[in-house]
C-alpha cells in the first residue's frame, strides 16, 4: 500500500462533500493495492470513508432484493441461506448463482470480509464476478450525484469497457437492485480460467424467465457485459429453452465484434472467443431440458452449486495441511 499522499479520511457518504483529489472508499481491497494513484497522473488527497454510512447490506422485499454498494463479499456469500429471504428462498432459483460468482474472485476470507459488492462494479475489471452477477439478474445500480442528484442504470450498461464505467467525477454507487423476476428464472452457469482457480477468463451466465425467454449474459471473455435475448415462439408454452444452436451462434457473431473480446495474461481473445460459443452452447442445452435434468457436461467450476464454497474447503485444508494443495478435477478452471 503506497499513499503517502493522502492528508485527510473523511467519514461521509454525501457526493457535496466530493472535490478533486478525492476517492470513495469502501473495502479498500483495490484502492489500497492501486496506490495514490490510482486513477491517473495526479495523486490522491483525501478518501471518502463509506464505512460509517450504516446501509443494510442485503434488504429482500416481494419486488426482489435490494443490495447497498457496501455489501460484503461474505454478506453476499451467506444470502441463499438468510432467514431474511422467507418464502422467497424456494421461488428465487436464481440465488444458485450467488456463490459460484462469490467463488469466483478466488480470495481468502480476509478479502471476502472487507472487499464489497459496490467496488468490484465501481473497479469494473472485466472478470469482476459481481458484475458477472448483476449483469446476468438485470439489476440495476442507484447512482448518487452532487446536488441531490439520483439516478438509475442497468449494470450491463454500467460497466463501459475495461476498468471504464459511467460514473461521472463526484457519483457514488449507492445500491443495486435484484428484481423477483430474474430471481425466479432458471439459471446455468460456466466458468473458465487458464489455471486451477485462477482468474476467471470466461464467465457465462444463462436465465430462462417464465415468458420462455432466454437471456445469455457474457463476461470475463469481454471488456465489457454482452447480453443476449432469445424471445419464445409466440403463444408456445415451453418447458426449456427454444433457440436452436444456429440461432446462437449467428446471435454471438453479431454481438461481439473480435475487437471486443479482451487480451491480457489471463487469456487470449482467440481462446476467449471459442470458449464463449463453447460455454454458450453448453448452457443453452441445459436451459433447454426440462427443469430438473441435470446437464449433460459442465466445464470448468462451480457448478452445479455446492452447499459449501469449494474455496473455503481448499483454504481450510490448506491451514490444516500445509503440505497438501492438490485442487480436485472438479475443482480445475480449465
Amino acid at each position: 500500500m503506497d499513499m503517502n499522499t493522502i492528508e485527510a479520511v473523511v467519514r461521509t457518504e454525501d457526493p457535496a462533500e466530493w472535490r478533486d483529489g478525492d476517492a470513495w472508499l469502501a473495502g479498500g481491497t483495490v484502492l489500497f493495492s492501486y496506490g495514490s494513484f490510482a486513477f491517473g497522473r495526479e495523486p490522491l488527497r483525501r478518501l471518502l470513508d463509506l464505512g460509517a454510512a450504516g446501509w443494510p447490506a442485503v434488504t429482500v422485499t416481494d419486488s426482489g432484493v435490494e443490495l447497498a454498494a457496501t455489501c460484503t463479499v461474505a454478506e453476499m456469500y451467506a444470502l441463499p441461506e438468510s432467514d431474511a429471504l422467507g418464502e422467497w428462498a424456494a421461488a428465487w432459483p436464481a440465488l444458485d448463482l450467488v456463490r459460484p460468482c462469490c467463488d469466483s474472485f478466488v480470495a481468502s476470507f480476509k478479502v471476502w470480509n472487507m472487499s464489497t459488492v459496490g467496488g468490484n462494479l465501481c473497479t469494473s475489471l472485466p472478470a469482476g464476478p459481481m458484475i458477472s452477477l448483476c449483469a446476468a439478474l438485470d439489476a440495476e445500480a442507484t447512482v448518487l450525484g452532487p446536488g441531490g442528484a439520483r439516478r438509475t442504470v442497468p449494470v450491463t450498461e454500467f460497466v463501459t469497457g475495461d476498468g471504464k464505467n459511467c460514473l461521472a467525477p463526484g457519483e457514488l454507487l449507492r445500491g443495486l437492485h435484484l428484481p423477483a423476476s430474474a430471481l425466479a428464472a432458471r439459471v446455468a452457469f460456466r466458468r473458465l480460467s487458464l489455471s486451477n482457480m485462477g482468474r476467471s477468463g470466461v464467465l457465462l451466465i444463462g436465465r430462462l424467465d417464465a415468458g420462455g425467454t432466454l437471456v445469455l449474459t457474457v463476461t470475463a471473455a469481454t471488456k465489457r457485459p454482452v447480453q443476449l435475448r432469445f424471445p419464445a415462439p409466440t403463444g408456445d408454452a415451453q418447458s426449456g429453452a427454444s433457440t436452436s444452436a444456429a440461432a446462437l451462434v449467428e446471435a454471438l457473431d453479431a454481438a461481439i465484434p473480435t475487437e471486443l473480446y479482451h487480451d491480457d495474461i489471463h487469456g487470449l481473445p482467440a481462446w476467449r472467443k471459442d470458449m464463449t460459443y463453447r460455454l454458450a452452447e453448453e448452457i443453452r442445452a441445459e436451459l433447454e431440458a426440462p427443469a430438473g435434468v441435470p446437464p449433460a457436461r459442465v466445464s470448468g467450476d462451480f457448478w452445479p452449486p455446492r452447499r459449501t464454497s469449494p474455496l473455503r474447503n481448499i483454504q481450510q485444508r490448506n491451514t490444516q495441511h500445509p503440505a497438501s494443495s492438490q485442487v480436485s478435477p472438479q475443482q480445475e478452471g480449465a
